[in-house]
């Protein structure tokens, strides 16, 4: 997953149409200490929230799955241009076989045989290292090489069984489109951790909505790191204006794909 914020309102656009209700102009510091206080006053601590609609974001976002995209589009109050899996699906039709379907229903055995009483007696195993232990070698690097090529596509969880199942539905559609069914009608097989890219624009009422609800501890853990991903994009002169409402992640949360310094390639 990657964030870079590609343009943003500068803070003294926010303080001008402050200043303009009360005609205080004259009281400006062109956007320094006395109309960043202005703008929080008044849009955060006031609640004068339509104020901070005058600032706006732009990001691109690269490698999400089509589940955390779901959920991003329910924030109505902004605007997506996705990518398009109706004219982009070719992508996945020029691969070679993933894995062999025969060989998934093997190692789904394996994990169908591995219970609790097993995973206790492992010795701090990982899960991975268990179902490695009970393939052969070539099962085990055919299912190593297929996740590590699957992943150019499709987002791996943490759980082995599901990333097994979606490496299947990535073959079923890649077998689909090699077959010559058209694209607009394979991608009803898209599984949802299918990576998508998209420009998201934003306000910055809407985006301190945003990071409330979805960084929250109850939202999917893929949009919290979204979430931190699009806090940490922003300008460092703007992120005063967010920081009460975004929560930290929790420490069973993966920060793998946190960036703490996206880049900043914006245009004021």
């Amino acid at each position: 997953m990657s964030v870079e914020l590609l343009h943003f309102t500068p803070l003294f656009v926010c303080s001008r149409a402050i200043r303009t209700c009360w005609d205080s102009h004259a009281k400006s510091d062109c956007g320094g200490e006395l109309d960043r206080d202005l703008i929080h006053r008044i849009g955060n601590i006031n609640k004068h929230k339509s104020t901070l609609e005058h600032l706006y974001y732009n990001f691109e976002i690269i490698g999400i799955s089509r589940a955390c995209l779901q959920e991003l589009a329910r924030h109505r109050m902004a605007s997506l241009s996705v990518k398009s899996t109706r004219y982009t699906l070719k992508e996945l039709k020029n691969e070679s076989e993933f894995i062999n379907l025969d060989s998934i229903k093997k190692i789904q055995k394996v994990l169908d045989s591995i219970t609790e009483s097993t995973l206790k007696n492992a010795e701090n195993l990982s899960l991975e290292k268990i179902i490695e232990s009970n393939l052969d070698f070539a099962q085990s690097e055919s299912l190593k090489n297929a996740l590590k090529r699957a992943a150019k596509y499709i987002i791996l969880s943490q759980n082995e069984s599901v990333n097994l199942y979606n490496l299947q539905a990535l073959e079923n559609l890649r077998i689909l489109l090699q077959s010559g069914i058209k694209q607009d009608i394979a991608k009803y097989a898209l599984p949802e951790c299918y990576k998508s890219r998209l420009v998201w624009s934003i306000n910055a009422r809407s985006l301190q909505n945003f990071l409330s609800l979805r960084s929250n501890k109850r939202a999917l853990h893929e949009i919290r790191i979204l979430a931190h991903n699009i806090f940490n994009a922003l300008p460092n002169e703007h992120k005063y204006l967010f920081l009460e409402f975004l929560e930290p992640l929790d420490s069973n949360i993966s920060n793998k794909n946190i960036e703490s310094n996206s880049p900043q390639k914006s245009k004021k």
